[in-house]
């Protein structure tokens, strides 16, 4: 019987060939082991490369770049005035001519009829806030001194004289007030000595004269502010006969019972302003007023009418400072107001360049609804558009 002792592998004493099939038995077989596969954390894959980081950081500060850089470094670039602009400033600058060369028309606003809009509704209201005032108000400010009262007292107890000035009283005479808005429309008109020949010039905010007063004129009567839109130029105060506050906040009226009395606020107080304040203005304290919280109220209830807005509405200074003129004037006349928002990059204000159409990014006020309300005025013959952009 045989036995067959070496089937599975080689007898290295034997240099005989293995049969093929001990061969490829004999041969080690290669194993392939699949490595296994790690997937990558989650959050290193976001945050812990950092070609990501560098790319997220990238792309955010573009996005804050298209939003702000138009906002704060608008281009310097306007549309010139053409032929044509220059053609209807001359005609312009011939009406505003022949309008002073007429003598003033006592109560001239009264005898036009008034849209029915405004009627009733614009006359009669109280133009400064005096001491014999209401004890309480239903409104907040800026439409009543709700919750303001004691800041309200302090302030008016530092006004020597909180009622209307020999200016703006009736007296008997017929007194005409011009209304000089921010608008770039004023840019280049001329009307500086035109301007400067009514008896009541009625300013907003840091609207600024010097380096202005060929299209500006010179002189202020009433500059309409609150503690933020104060001029920071001392310049601005030279030819200026009166400072009248609007009240937005407890605060402004903190901020005018310190600028009065030559004790600046506090450096806690003073964060709670959203711009930086001017802690003196020099001008003596009889020429410090507070506007009546009743002309914005008004102002915003008749432009209501005009729009679809709900809740109270909050008119710019300039809508207020017409309504106030009408209270004081006989004859009232506007310049640089009117935004024609079809041509976005035309200059938005006389003083600077930012275009136009970032007006469009404000929100607080109904520009549209405002541009109504004059246009109804100047059609009904109440008021003159000296600029003729209503």
């Amino acid at each position: 019987m045989v036995t067959l002792n070496h089937l599975s592998e080689e007898d290295p004493s034997d240099d005989s060939p293995l049969l093929p099939e001990a061969v490829e038995a004999a041969t080690p077989l290669r194993l392939f082991h699949r490595q296994p596969i790690t997937k990558p954390d989650s959050w290193d894959f976001f945050l812990g490369r950092s070609q990501n980081l560098a790319l997220g950081a990238v792309l955010l500060f573009g996005c804050y770049s298209a939003v702000l850089i138009p906002a704060y470094f608008p281009l310097k670039t306007v549309v010139s005035p053409s032929d044509t602009n220059q053609h209807t400033n001359q005609v312009l600058l011939n009406r505003s001519a022949s309008l002073l060369s007429d003598p003033c028309r006592p109560r001239w606003c009264l005898k036009h009829p008034w849209p029915l809009s405004c009627s009733g509704g614009l006359l009669n209201i109280p133009v400064f806030v005096q001491q014999d005032g209401p004890a309480s108000w239903d409104l907040q400010p800026p439409l009543g001194f709700q919750g303001s009262e004691e800041h309200l007292a302090l302030a008016l107890a530092s006004l020597p004289q909180p009622g209307l000035p020999p200016q703006l009283s009736r007296d008997g005479s017929c007194r005409r007030c011009v209304v000089v808005g921010s608008g770039g429309v004023l840019h280049g008109s001329q009307l500086g000595t035109h301007i400067d020949q009514y008896d009541v010039i009625i300013r907003m905010n840091n609207a600024p004269v010097a380096g202005f007063e060929r299209d500006a004129g010179s002189h202020t009567t009433v500059r309409l502010m609150y503690p933020e839109g104060a001029p920071r130029s001392t310049n601005e105060y030279q030819d200026t006969t009166m400072v009248a506050l609007v009240v937005f906040k407890s605060l402004d009226l903190d901020w005018l019972t310190s600028v009065v009395t030559k004790q600046p606020l506090g450096f806690w107080s003073k964060l709670w302003f959203w711009r930086e304040v001017v802690d003196d203005i020099p001008l003596k304290p009889e020429s410090f007023r507070i506007l009546h919280p009743e002309i914005i109220h008004r102002t915003g209830q008749v432009l209501k009418r005009y729009t679809m807005t709900q809740g109270n509405m909050v008119p710019t200074l300039g809508a207020s400072a017409v309504v106030m003129a009408l209270q004081v004037c006989d004859q009232v006349s506007l310049a640089g107001f009117g935004y024609d928002m079809r041509h976005p990059e035309s200059r938005l204000h006389y003083y600077e360049t930012i275009p136009m159409g970032a007006m469009k990014a404000q929100v607080v006020h109904d520009i549209s609804a405002e541009k109504l309300f004059l246009r109804d005025l100047v059609s009904a013959g109440a008021v003159t558009d000296l600029t003729g952009a209503l």
